[in-house]
C-alpha cells in the first residue's frame, strides 16, 4: 500500500506542476472549435478543452499538459459517467491507422466513449470465446504486437486517463507502453473497457502505470494484461473475458492487489513464463472456468491473502511454476483447493482450504511442496485431503487436517509428515495416512483422532515414531510387505476396544519398540 500511495502522489505532483500555469484557458467544442483536434491544436500548456455531448468522428492526438474533458458533472449512468456515455469519439472502423486517442506527457483524458477504432468482429470473438481462447495466438491483439492499433495509446508518458468507456474496438482498449530506463508513470482509473478485440487494458515494456478502479469485461484477451512491466493493478473488476481476468507474463513484476475477477473463460488471474514474479494479494477470484489463480511455465509469484472459490478447476493451480502461497482461502472449487503438477515447486503456508470437491492440496506429476500451518477441511467425498502422487515429494507439518475420504493423506512418492493434527469426522472415516507401494514416508509426532487407522502402508519404506492415536478401529498402525525394515517406535494409542492392537506388521522389522496401548 505504501508503494501505491507513493506512486500516486508522484503522478499527482508531477501533473500538478504541468497543469497550473497562470494563464490557463477553457476551450469549448463545438462552440469555439468545430472538432476536438482543432481545439487541441489551439490549446497551450495547462488549458482545458470542454467537449459537449455528441458524436465526434475523429481520432485525436493530445499535447503536453492539456486536459480534454467531456461536459457535465460526475452523475453515474449504466456504464459509467453519464457524460462519458453521451460524448463519443468514433474512429469509424478501419478508416485510419492511428489510435483513437494518443496521450501526451502531463495530459488528461476524462469522460469519453472511445469506439470504432478498427473493427470489432462478433463472429471471431464468439469463436474464441467458445474455445476459451485456445486458438488465439499470443500476439493477436496484444498491446505491443506489431500492427496493433489501440483505442487509447499511452506510450512512455505520464498522464491521466479516467472515466472513459472503451468498447467495440479492433485491438486493445487502453494500451500503456513504457520506455526502459525512464520513469513513465500513468494513472488509468475508473474506466470501463469491454468487447474489444484485444485486452481491455494492456500494460507492457517497463511501464510503471497505476491501473486503478477500472471495469474490464468481455474482451478477447485478458481484462487487464501485463507483459514485461511493473504496474500497480489495484481495485479493478474483470469478468467474462475470453482469457484471464488479469494476465501476467514475460518477466512482468506487478503488484496485483484488491481486484475482483470472476466468470472469465480461463483463470481469474493467470501468471506464466520464467522471471514473471508478481505480488498477488487480497484479490477475490470466483466462478472462473479454469483456476481462480493459475500460474505456470516457470513463473515465480507470491500469492498471498486471496479468496478463491467456486472455480471450475483449482482455487490456486500451479503447473511447472515456483510460487509462494501464503494465507489464502480456497473453498468450494471443483478440483483442488491448491493444486501442483508438472514439476512445480511450492511453499504452501497458512492457507485455509474448505470443502473443495477433490483434494484440499494436490502435489502431482513430480512436484515438490512444503505444506505447513494450513487448515484443511472436507466433510464428505471419497478423495483424500492431501494427495502426494506420481513420484512427488512433500514435507507436511503443523497442519490441521479435518475429514477426508479414503484417507486424509495419500502418498505415492516421498513425504515427511510431522506434528499435524488429524481429526476424523464420522464413523466411516478412512485411514489418516495411506501409503502406496514404492513410496518412502517418515511419520512423526502427529495426533490422530477418529480414523480407521492412523497409518496403513504397503510395499513401502516406512518410519512411524512418536505419534498419538485415539479412536481408531482395531489396528492403529498397519504395515504390510515393507520394502526395507520398518521402524515403528514410541507411539501411543488409546482405545476402548480390548481386542485392538497398536501395530500389525507383516514384513521385515527394524526398530519396533516402546509402543504403548492404553484403554479408556
Amino acid at each position: 500500500m505504501l508503494r501505491s500511495t507513493h506512486s500516486f502522489l508522484l503522478v499527482a505532483f508531477f501533473l500538478m506542476g504541468l497543469n497550473s500555469p497562470i494563464q490557463a484557458k477553457m476551450l469549448h467544442v463545438p462552440q469555439d472549435y468545430g472538432t476536438i483536434q482543432i481545439a487541441i491544436n489551439a490549446a497551450a500548456l495547462g488549458d482545458t478543452i470542454i467537449v459537449s455531448a455528441g458524436t465526434y468522428n475523429e481520432r485525436i492526438k493530445l499535447k503536453p499538459g492539456i486536459t480534454v474533458r467531456s461536459e457535465g458533472d460526475d452523475t453515474k449512468d449504466t456504464m459509467g459517467m453519464k457524460r462519458a456515455e453521451a460524448t463519443i469519439i468514433n474512429g469509424q472502423g478501419n478508416n485510419g491507422q492511428h489510435p483513437g486517442v494518443i496521450m501526451a506527457e502531463g495530459s488528461t483524458l476524462d469522460g469519453f466513449t472511445i469506439t470504432g477504432i478498427g473493427n470489432f468482429d462478433e463472429q471471431v470473438w464468439k469463436k474464441h470465446f467458445d474455445s476459451q481462447g485456445e486458438e488465439l495466438s499470443d500476439e493477436q491483439g496484444a498491446v505491443n504486437a506489431e500492427g496493433t492499433i489501440p483505442a487509447i495509446s499511452i506510450q512512455g508518458v505520464g498522464c491521466i486517463v479516467s472515466n472513459n468507456i472503451v468498447h467495440h474496438n479492433g485491438d486493445v482498449g487502453i494500451a500503456v507502453i513504457g520506455i526502459e530506463g525512464r520513469l513513465n508513470h500513468a494513472l488509468v482509473t475508473s474506466n470501463r473497457s469491454y468487447r474489444n478485440m484485444g485486452g481491455g487494458i494492456g500494460i507492457a515494456d517497463f511501464s510503471q502505470a497505476i491501473i486503478s478502479g477500472n471495469t474490464c469485461h468481455q474482451n478477447l484477451r485478458a481484462g487487464i494484461g501485463c507483459r514485461n512491466a511493473s504496474p500497480i493493478v489495484i481495485g479493478n473488476s474483470c469478468f467474462k473475458n475470453v482469457r484471464a481476468g488479469i494476465g501476467c507474463r514475460e518477466g512482468a513484476g506487478p503488484i496485483i492487489r484488491g481486484n475482483e475477477c470472476y466468470s472469465n473463460r480461463r483463470a481469474g488471474i493467470g501468471i506464466r513464463m520464467a522471471n514473471t514474479a508478481p505480488l498477488v494479494e487480497n484479490n477475490i477470484c470466483y466462478e472462473n472456468d479454469m483456476a481462480g489463480i493459475g500460474n505456470r511455465d516457470g513463473a515465480e509469484p507470491i500469492i498471498r491473502n486471496n479468496q478463491c472459490f467456486s472455480n471450475k478447476m483449482a482455487g490456486i493451480g500451479c503447473d511447472g511454476s515456483k510460487p509462494l502461497i501464503v494465507g489464502n482461502e480456497c473453498r468450494a472449487n471443483s478440483l483442488a483447493g491448491i493444486g501442483l503438477r508438472g514439476g512445480a515447486t511450492a511453499t504452501i503456508k497458512e492457507n485455509v482450504c474448505l470443502e473443495n470437491k477433490l483434494v484440499a492440496i494436490g502435489v502431482t506429476h513430480g512436484s515438490q511442496a512444503t505444506i505447513s500451518g494450513n487448515r484443511l477441511i472436507r466433510t464428505g467425498g471419497v478423495p483424500p485431503i492431501i494427495a502426494v502422487k506420481d513420484g512427488s515429494d512433500a514435507t507436511i507439518e503443523n497442519n490441521d487436517i479435518n475429514g477426508g475420504g479414503v484417507a486424509a493423506i495419500l502418498v505415492q512418492g516421498k513425504a515427511r509428515i510431522s506434528r499435524n493434527r488429524f481429526n476424523g469426522t464420522g464413523d466411516k472415516q478412512g485411514n489418516a495416512i495411506w501409503v502406496w507401494e514404492s513410496s518412502s514416508v517418515i511419520i512423526s509426532e502427529n495426533n490422530f483422532d477418529g480414523f480407521r487407522a492412523a497409518v496403513n502402508a504397503s510395499e513401502a519404506i516406512i518410519t512411524v515414531t512418536g505419534n498419538s492415536i485415539t479412536r481408531f478401529q482395531r489396528i492403529a498402525i498397519a504395515v504390510k510387505d515393507s520394502v526395507k525394515p520398518a521402524h515403528i517406535y514410541g507411539n501411543r494409542a488409546t482405545t476402548a476396544d480390548r481386542q485392538a492392537k497398536v501395530i500389525e506388521l507383516d514384513g521385515p522389522a527394524g526398530i519396533v519398540e516402546s509402543n504403548e496401548l492404553t484403554y479408556e
